[in-house]
């Protein structure tokens, strides 16, 4: 990410808005060709130092007038993340230093030009240096500030694939910068639910969540000690969630921030529909095979006035939360949550069975793998369960909600 210092920002006071910097194909068309420039100078810079790289990029810039200094700077931040500098030769900076120093110290003050009076030269002490040390002056001359910033050599880049990725993610860190100042974050999503509560949790960041409207969840976001007192300190985990919340669909989001000298709440609003793009890879679409042969099989249609929703719905009790794999809608309007658990952990299981006992009076499936089924046994009382071996049959569920629909009536 980038720093608060790299951070561009308007403030329109008039709407309380926070409008981070963003680079559009509009007014910025000339960047795709600067940005394949300030890649190729990583690539092909490879032994170079860090401040050689840093200042070819901003060579790169010298003849836009109108782009702001931090503008570049953010793009070196954002090139170096993507460099591995050599380590080697910092860790023996220091103690070539002094073994330097130490030498040259008996011959001060040293002059470019001997005489009568100074009977040593800079370059005899190089001489003397080199020979004492068996090295190449130049080689030592390269690795005497070695653990100084500026003079790490880029050892590799990873990089971005094409320019495109690269002025993306500089859109996305920008916002990311101005949330380092918030203090809370709303999001409203109709899909995605499970990937966008995990993030939530990852980054350490608790929620209350509310239906305001069929099918649409609301998740407040804040920190612990926002409960207590105001905090910039949960605004990095905030920025953290974001790239996981732009690979999802179907959201908006609207943050509340703190300005550092006014102190006026500010507020920065997205959704889905503007076009930004993470640099995270998507997440995968089922948690396991079994889940996507399941879907699969199912297909679109009803099958006995049973519709399967994918992640339809979100139960929450406080803290606690539950995505179902699925939801199975009935045409009468019953509803019953479907939850497929293959061969995992003591903790996984130990988990799971504590959240069925939160939402033990809510209808939810259990498709068990036959090697898990004894560990569920406790839940059979509450809960109906399925147990297959390798596949879980279409034709198993049916019958169980069947059954259910059946007692039912």
């Amino acid at each position: 990410m980038l720093t608060r210092e790299h951070a561009i920002a308007e403030y329109d006071f008039k709407r309380r808005l926070i409008l981070p910097d963003r680079l559009n194909v509009r007014d910025h068309a000339q960047y795709p060709a600067l940005a394949e420039r300030m890649l190729d100078v990583y690539r092909q810079g490879i032994g170079r130092r860090r401040r050689d790289l840093h200042r070819d990029i901003h060579r790169v810039f010298e003849d836009e007038t109108e782009c702001p200094l931090r503008r570049i700077d953010a793009f070196c931040k954002l090139l170096d993340d993507q460099a591995v500098y050599a380590t080697a030769a910092r860790r023996n900076a220091a103690t070539l230093r002094r073994q330097v120093f130490r030498v040259a110290a008996q011959f001060h003050p040293l002059v470019i030009q001997k005489d009568s009076l100074f009977e040593k030269s800079a370059t005899d002490v190089q001489k003397l240096i080199a020979g004492q040390l068996g090295r190449d002056w130049q080689e030592i001359c390269d690795e005497l500030f070695a653990d100084v910033v500026e003079f790490h050599r880029l050892d590799s880049f990873e990089g971005y694939p094409s320019a495109r990725p690269l002025l993306s993610r500089y859109n996305v860190a920008q916002i990311q910068a101005s949330l380092f100042s918030a203090i809370s974050m709303t999001v409203k999503a109709t899909s995605d639910f499970k990937r966008i509560l995990r993030a939530a949790r990852l980054a350490r960041l608790m929620h209350t969540i509310t239906t305001p409207s069929p099918g649409m969840y609301q998740i407040e976001l804040t920190g612990p000690a926002s409960v207590l007192r105001e905090t910039r300190r949960y605004g990095v985990n905030m920025a953290r969630f974001l790239p996981v919340l732009i690979c999802c669909t179907d959201w908006s989001m609207q943050a509340v921030l703190e300005t550092r000298t006014s102190k006026w709440k500010m507020g920065l609003t997205l959704s889905s529909s503007d076009g930004l793009q993470s640099h995270l890879p998507s997440d995968a679409e089922f948690d396991s095979s079994v889940e996507a042969d399941f879907y699969e099989k199912w297909g679109e249609e009803e099958r006995g006035g049973w519709r399967l929703i994918r992640e339809g719905e979100i139960l929450h009790a406080g803290q606690k939360t539950f995505v179902p794999d699925f939801v199975l809608q009935h045409a009468s309007g019953r509803r019953v949550l479907m939850e497929i658990v293959g061969f995992w952990t003591p903790e996984y299981i130990q988990h799971r069975m504590e959240t069925l006992r939160v939402f033990r009076d809510v209808p939810i499936l259990l498709a068990i793998q036959e090697s898990s089924a004894e560990k569920f046994a406790d839940a059979a009382s509450h809960t109906s369960i399925v147990r297959y071996k390798t596949v879980l049959l279409v034709k198993q569920v049916m019958e169980v909600l069947s059954t259910q629909l059946n007692s039912d009536r």
